[in-house]
């Protein structure tokens, strides 16, 4: 055969493999690799490489459908921005990690980190070859150092788009952000039957390691989706928030609109009984560009909230306590949540807002079991690390040790701000009267009236917020209407903040 009847035949041969890939796939409710990487990259900008690339230990007769060995990758562009992917094919082997198939995929998120782009991987895979032993792990060993290495360089998306069980779980845990779809993907180290055997336990692939499992229980999943389309945009959209690299500018929108008849219910969005609650989700979408917060981990530990937003048309990440869960008391994954999302915007140069309105942590046995004290640390550790501009706005609630963590000023907040309905003190007004007017309420004939004259009395003197910014610890207390408009100008005075950490190899955060 000449070159030119070579190329041609190639191209057959891919084509056949697609249309026998969309025949399997869609059969399944699920897009081939190919079709999974046209939704996420800009029309006719993806380039392939190592397309024919065939599996190390397959008959030469055979290679012809084994073309790729069951990973399609290369570049193309998204909104106009260079990001690197690997989609994996479930119907060339399973999707199996060969030695080949993992050496594809170590290539491309080589050159993602030296070109300082993001790197996406569409997972769909069978696991470990068995057929080729140890090659097989350690090609999955050179992905995962590679994932490590390029941590906090470039973001990193996984989307599991079908299995990914025993080792090749390890490679999205490492990334930035897991994207899930329900029904159709499922993420465990050990699955159903090795279960049954060794525990005696009955439980289905979706009722151990289904989307909805990780997105609301183990927190292993940041977003999940009911279709592949709705997971692989949401991705797109994710990408429009951060930057390709941590040495780029943040991306900006001259979409800049925001919600100007709402400002004024800010002055009494807060309800009159401290122990009510309300949505701090509705004082965020206030606050940020119209339309524009993007929640992460929206279905864990939700007394929490993180997520993405534009403010003026520029990129913040917002922390914030959300008073309809839990009272808005940080636990052990709230605590986790926190400090997983704070990390990644400080590594990535993403401002921080953090909306505070916490009574503290939550008390049991069960959380000081588990670590209560281990895992509030982390985010303590998180915020105190942290360098990019940082704004906490208190809205309510900020006692004891929840509010020194909630980035206070002496943890290295740049501009700490306060609503008049803040109540800033070592713990809430009824507790604190019990231990420090105990003697005076032991002898009250009218204790009930007592305890509610020293409680206010107690909020005017002590937990009011003017107290807070007579001592420099506030740096201001604001009308929550003109909220908007000072965080745009407290965030355009932190856009040259510089800091230079000391020299060391790294901290040991309280993992």
């Amino acid at each position: 055969m000449n070159k030119d009847q070579i190329f041609e035949q190639r191209r057959k041969d891919l084509q056949e493999l697609e249309d026998n890939a969309a025949q399997k796939q869609h059969l399944k409710g699920k897009l081939t690799a190919r079709e999974r990487i046209n939704v996420l990259f800009d029309e006719g900008t993806f380039f392939e490489f190592d397309a024919f690339v065939s599996p190390s230990q397959t008959p030469a007769s055979s290679r012809k459908n084994n073309f790729g060995d069951g990973v399609v990758v290369g570049s193309g562009k998204v909104q106009g921005r260079s990001v690197f992917a690997y989609a994996q094919d479930f119907t060339v082997l399973g999707g199996s990690l060969g030695f080949a198939h993992g050496t594809k995929i170590a290539k491309v998120q080589e050159m993602a980190l030296k070109l300082g782009a993001p790197i996406v991987g569409l997972m769909d895979s069978g696991g470990a070859r068995i057929q080729e032993g140890v090659k097989s792990l350690s090609a999955y060993a050179t992905i995962f150092r590679n994932n490590v290495q390029s941590s906090g360089i470039i973001p990193q998306i996984s989307a599991i788009l079908g299995p990914a069980a025993g080792g090749a779980v390890y490679s999205p845990a490492l990334t930035d952000f897991i994207f899930m779809t329900n029904q159709t993907s499922y993420m465990f180290v050990t699955g159903p039957d090795v279960v049954k055997e060794v525990l005696n336990e009955e439980v289905d692939m979706e009722g151990l390691g289904g989307g909805n499992i990780h997105a609301s229980k183990s927190g292993v999943a940041h977003f999940v989706s009911d279709d592949e389309e709705h997971t692989i945009m949401l991705i797109r959209k994710l990408l429009s928030y951060i930057p390709s690299n941590n040495y780029e500018a943040l991306p900006l929108s001259n979409q800049t609109s925001f919600y100007k008849s709402r400002q004024e219910y800010l002055n009494k969005i807060i309800p009159d009984d401290s122990n009510r609650p309300y949505d701090m989700k509705e004082i965020i979408n206030i606050v940020v560009d119209k339309d524009t917060f993007f929640e992460v981990h929206e279905r864990w530990a939700q007394n929490i909230v993180v997520g993405f937003a534009r403010l003026n048309g520029k990129s913040i990440g917002i922390v914030a306590n959300q008073p309809k869960v839990m009272a808005g008391t940080l636990d052990i994954n709230a605590s986790i949540k926190g400090a997983r999302f704070v990390r990644f915007c400080d590594a990535f140069n993403i401002p921080l807002l953090i909306l505070e309105d916490v009574p503290g942590f939550l008390p049991g046995i069960e959380q000081e079991h588990n670590g209560i004290i281990r895992n509030g640390a982390k985010l303590l550790y998180a915020f105190c690390e942290a360098t990019v501009p940082k704004i906490t706005v208190i809205t309510r609630k900020a006692y004891g040790g929840a509010y020194i963590v909630m980035s206070s000023k002496n943890t290295g907040g740049d501009f700490n701000f306060a609503w008049p309905t803040a109540e800033i003190a070592v713990m809430g007004p009824a507790g604190a009267i019990k231990i420090v007017n105990k003697h005076e309420l032991s002898k009250a004939e009218n204790k009930a009236e007592l305890e509610k004259e020293l409680t206010e009395k107690y909020k005017n003197d002590v937990a009011n917020p003017y107290k807070a910014e007579e001592f420099g610890l506030i740096d201001e207390v604001i009308v929550p209407s003109r909220t908007r408009e000072i965080l745009i100008t407290a965030f355009e005075i932190l856009s040259n903040k510089q800091y230079h950490k000391p020299a060391r190899k790294h901290g040991s955060i309280p993992l």
